[in-house]
């Protein structure tokens, strides 16, 4: 079923059911692209436009309801609690702990990876409240991106947008990669026995991976037909790998050797936080559970056990696993591409090499379905709002499944996986991921101790200043971590002034909004600390990954300008017309003509 957007008599956009179709109107149904002159008129209203969306946001009830009903049909609500928690461990454990522990161990950390994952562990578990108050609060397909439009306003819920697609594309692309590694291992093969070797491209770009692109293919197909049936193949196979996790962590001890851990920290203390900005990778995709929000029958119960028990089982999974393998073998000797199968098959046990190749498989089998899943759903939310072509937002009224939108997503993470290298994905991956986090701990802040027209003046710039002050003694924390100076003096400026602005804020800023059904303890601690460390460990991270961030961002910014900022001001004031309130937005008290 396609919508395209036809005008009632006052130029307002409204839904037409049609049949299917690829039309112009499926894509660009607004009023600023009805003709090159209208295009034109909108160009040159661009600065009017983006003063308008840099300071509108949306409300709960807008996403709530009339966002939502533009894809047609309804999302199914058939999940539950043990759907989301096997969804979170289905989601997370894949390639992270089978492929990049043995990356980060023998390259940039030593035994200590162990104290990585608990570093990367602490700032998820962060990260999971501040999303689960939102997911909670407002039940939607749109995850974060909802949550900023909600919060920050449009723009930045765009930025975000474009690096969340960006996180599923990467994320995906990585575990298909690594899914071709450990089923060569499985055949007694070298990966690179599975790929095609493009001499003509550079060296990063040129083992390219047919395997990965349809096992990506496979996945769609399943994606496409049912979220509950996804959610029991899911949740079945997460036992299976939690099964063979167990084995590995109890066969593995039985070959362990104290005297691996010996020189427990032959990269010091940076060491652990480089490999900790990269381990991260390892936790990301809890956040496409709170996606799932729109589909669970019971969210404000749901969710918070979901996916906080997800994210604790697989932290305490993560820890022991990373002490049984540097347990088996010395750093210096892991593998980095399959470390399990190959120190068992080191310590004399070859067979269970196969055992820990198949668990590997089905773990990163899982962790593509969630993200597969999870990634639509953004995007469908991101085409409700216009920011991105409104075909997108459809929903199939059979399956309750967004068919183009999943299909998007997943040809895009193939055409990646193709061609490029795992360590240049988990790198870029763990940039746009912090950034997200730290954008919706910032959000939690706002939600909580702002209200538009009830918080006062004097008590909105202070808030505004205790941010900023966080914010700017996080980046210079970083800063100065990554120039990698051995002066502690800078810490002694950055880690108390960033104590100041939280302590000021808890102590001379009222909070402004209750949370209704469940709320992140200990605000604003808890969103200032993740805000600090999610800055912190970007501060561990390589700078040609922030070029390669800076350039895809440059591009979002250029397409937002051209294509997307249009669109969702013309879909916003649309919506706005139509509103018997007229308000469908903060600082938007009733709708206003488009600028000419």
């Amino acid at each position: 079923m396609a919508f395209g957007g036809e005008e009632n008599g006052g130029g307002v956009l409204r839904q037409r059911q049609r049949g299917c179709g690829c039309s112009k109107a499926d894509f660009f149904p607004e009023e600023s692209f009805a003709s090159w002159e209208a295009y034109g008129r909108a160009l040159r209203s661009t600065g009017a436009r983006l003063a308008d969306r840099l300071t509108a946001r949306s409300l709960d009830a807008t996403e709530l309801h009339e966002v939502r009903a533009r894809s047609g049909a309804d999302m199914k609500r058939d999940l539950t609690w043990w759907d989301l928690a096997w969804f979170g461990v289905g989601a997370v454990i894949g390639a992270g702990i089978f492929v990049l522990t043995g990356q980060e161990a023998r390259d940039a950390v030593g035994p200590a990876v162990v104290i990585s994952y608990v570093v990367s562990g602490v700032s998820a578990m962060l990260s999971v409240f501040c999303y689960t108050e939102f997911a909670v609060e407002i039940p939607v397909a749109g995850g974060s991106f909802a949550y900023l439009r909600v919060e920050l306003g449009d723009f930045v819920a765009f930025v975000a947008a474009g690096n969340i697609l960006l996180e599923y594309c990467i994320g995906g692309a990585a575990v298909a990669r690594a899914w071709t590694s450990y089923f060569a291992t499985l055949l007694n093969h070298h990966p690179n026995d599975f790929r095609i070797h493009a001499t003509s491209l550079s060296a990063d770009y040129s083992r390219l991976d047919p395997i990965a692109v349809v096992v990506i293919a496979l996945v769609c197909a399943f994606a496409v037909i049912s979220t509950k049936g996804s959610s029991r193949f899911n949740y079945v196979l997460s036992i299976v790998h939690v099964a063979v996790i167990i084995f590995i962590i109890v066969a593995g001890l039985t070959k362990a050797d104290t005297a691996n851990m010996r020189d427990f920290m032959p990269y010091g203390a940076r060491g652990i936080f480089a490999a900790s900005a990269v381990l991260f990778f390892a936790y990301i995709g809890f956040d496409a559970v709170s996606t799932m929000a729109e589909e669970t029958k019971n969210p404000a119960r749901d969710i918070p056990i979901g996916l906080v028990g997800a994210m604790a089982l697989t932290t305490a999974l993560y820890c022991i696993l990373a002490v049984t393998l540097c347990l088996m073998q010395p750093y210096t000797a892991i593998d980095p591409d399959a470390p399990f199968s190959v120190a068992f098959a080191d310590r004399g046990m070859n067979w269970a090499k196969y055992v820990v190749a198949f668990g590997a498989l089905k773990g990163m089998t899982t962790v593509l379905l969630v993200s597969a899943v999870g990634q639509a759903r953004y995007l469908t939310h991101i085409a409700r709002a216009h920011m991105m072509p409104p075909w997108l937002a459809q929903v199939h009224p059979r399956t309750g499944t967004p068919v183009n939108a999943t299909v998007a997503m997943l040809v895009a993470t193939a055409v990646i996986a193709f061609f490029t290298n795992l360590n240049i994905l988990s790198n870029l991956l763990s940039i746009s991921t912090l950034f997200i986090f730290m954008l919706v701990a910032v959000a939690l802040l706002v939600r909580r101790y702002y209200v538009t027209g009830e918080t006062t003046v004097a008590d909105r710039n202070k808030l505004v200043a205790c941010i900023a002050a966080i914010l700017a003694s996080s980046v210079a924390t970083a800063t100065y971590w990554g120039l990698n100076e051995s002066s502690w003096v800078p810490y002694a400026v950055t880690v108390p002034a960033w104590l100041a602005a939280t302590t000021y804020l808890w102590a001379f800023v009222p909070q402004a909004r209750a949370p209704k059904l469940w709320g992140v303890p200990l605000v604003p601690w808890l969103p200032s600390a993740s805000i600090a460390i999610n800055i912190f460990l970007l501060g561990s991270i390589d700078y040609k990954s922030f070029i390669r961030f800076g350039i895809w961002t440059a591009a979002l910014l250029v397409y937002y300008l051209f294509v997307g900022l249009h669109a969702s001001y013309d879909t916003a004031k649309a919506l706005a017309a139509e509103s018997a309130a007229g308000r469908v937005e903060n600082g938007d008290a009733k709708p206003s003509a488009a600028p000419m």
